[in-house]
């Protein structure tokens, strides 16, 4: 730990947790489920995202070094329990990068006009773009947090433009055109059924994403003041993005109209149609994406690579991935061999299905991993408030026994329905029952790959 820097302030810390947890394709998947999504986003709000904020703010004061999560959870329930939260949240990144890259790569062909548009649907396309901008983020991260973190940064700025150009088309149309949705009390009323209860999983995964800076504790500045402020101020950013964006790009576009991988760039060449900058904003718009994807994707890549990074100083896993590099000081073999497995993952992900159904399959599979660390981290907050007891450096979740069980059972309840809804197949998957495979069976493996890896490298270290 102590070759690592502490490069991170808060404002790094703000723009990271923007542009990790914002993902302007949530607005589209949200969008698609009518005027109810703005309840469903504030349900969300309520029984997750503050949840989450809460109990990281709290673990994160208790316990600021390097692994976060992992570190809680090794903490609270011992070490192999603590391996298993690591891993999955280190697998799902896997599966993350290739679903936020095939997003980026149909958004990036608007850069060009209706010209490129057609390569949307081909996979060569997509996995020649994807590979290409994974190792360019990852030769990045590898040159350390000092030049990664200004990826991020402007990663940020690239997702606030096009959220606030949606605000301001969508507040245009409604008073020029009217609203492209009509909004009434009835119609704001979810209908509680798979369909909604999953789309309000996939809101919950698009708010989850506060815990990823405590991952990094040992390279920020101050961490028991800096993360929690980070964490509340990002944290209003980011409400107010999928709330108020999601409202407008209803406003704006149709249901019909929207496509779930580049309906952003869509709407906004609809609202100007005709006007001589509609072309140049589409590009615009399409660059600050692509760029915000890219600071998510380097966010993630360089936040989670110190998962298994410290698993390998504590012999869980080959020591080799405990490594920094000599002159950057980062975990770089950590961060190659993600690069491998997300590469591999790239190209399986396309086989024998369409682009959409891909996607929508890993952003399936990767809910289901990416959870149950939560459902560690969660019940991390109480034992080790119960354990540990008393301490002035802990800032704890408000409202005494009450308030820590109302938080912490909200939390894990989401997050519960979120693994389980996480499962059912949406209508435009042509085969469900693979579809389930895939999510379910890939799953369970990478969860059993992990046990046998805990128990191998343990038993070979003599722990």
């Amino acid at each position: 730990m102590s070759d690592l820097k502490r490069v991170l302030n808060l404002r790094d810390i703000v723009l990271m947790n923007v542009v990790a947890i914002v993902g302007l394709r949530w607005l589209l998947t949200a969008a698609q489920t009518g005027p109810s999504a703005t309840t469903l986003w504030l349900a969300a709000l309520l029984l997750f995202f503050i949840p989450q904020a809460l109990s990281v703010i709290e673990l994160t004061t208790r316990y600021p070094q390097e692994g976060g999560l992992y570190i809680w959870t090794k903490e609270a329930f011992g070490p192999g329990h603590g391996f298993i939260a690591g891993w999955c949240y280190w697998v799902t990144n896997i599966i993350y990068f290739p679903s936020l890259l095939i997003f980026i790569a149909s958004n990036a062909l608007f850069i060009g006009g209706t010209a490129w548009l057609g390569l949307e649907s081909n996979p060569l396309y997509i996995v020649v773009f994807s590979l290409s901008v994974l190792w360019i983020i990852l030769g990045l991260n590898i040159r350390g947090l000092s030049l990664g973190r200004w990826v991020q940064n402007i990663g940020a700025l690239g997702t606030w433009f096009p959220a606030l150009l949606l605000l301001g088309a969508g507040l245009y149309a409604a008073v020029t055109r009217g609203s492209a949705t009509t909004f009434t009390v009835a119609s704001l009323l979810p209908t509680l059924n798979t369909s909604t209860l999953g789309f309000w999983a996939t809101m919950c995964f698009g708010f989850a994403g506060l815990e990823l800076a405590s991952v990094l504790g040992d390279e920020v500045q101050n961490p028991r003041k800096t993360i929690p402020r980070g964490i509340v101020i990002a944290g209003v950013m980011v409400a107010i993005i999928y709330i108020l964006g999601t409202l407008a790009l209803q406003v704006a576009l149709p249901l019909s109209e929207t496509s779930l991988l580049s309906g952003i760039p869509q709407a906004i060449s609809r609202l100007f149609a005709g006007d001589a900058s509609a072309v140049f904003l589409g590009a615009l718009v399409a660059l600050a994406i692509t760029l915000g994807g890219m600071g998510g994707i380097s966010a993630w890549l360089g936040g989670t690579a110190r998962i298994p990074y410290v698993s390998g100083l504590d012999n869980y896993l080959p020591k080799a991935l405990g490594k920094v590099h000599p002159k950057y000081g980062t975990p770089h073999v950590s961060l190659i061999w993600q690069g491998i497995f997300s590469s591999a993952f790239i190209l399986m992900s396309v086989i024998g299905a369409t682009v959409e159904e891909a996607y929508m399959v890993l952003i399936d599979a990767t809910l289901v991993l990416y959870f149950i660390p939560y459902l560690y981290m969660f019940a991390a907050v109480i034992k080790l408030r119960n354990r540990d007891g008393e301490n002035a450096e802990v800032i704890k979740i408000p409202g005494g026994r009450w308030g820590l069980y109302l938080a912490v059972g909200a939390g894990l309840f989401s997050t519960a329905v979120s693994i389980i809804f996480s499962l059912i197949p949406g209508p435009e998957v042509t085969s469900p029952a693979l579809f389930v495979a895939k999510v379910a069976g890939g799953s369970a493996a990478f969860v059993l790959i992990g046990i046998a890896l805990y128990r191998f490298n343990t038993r070979r270290a003599g722990i």
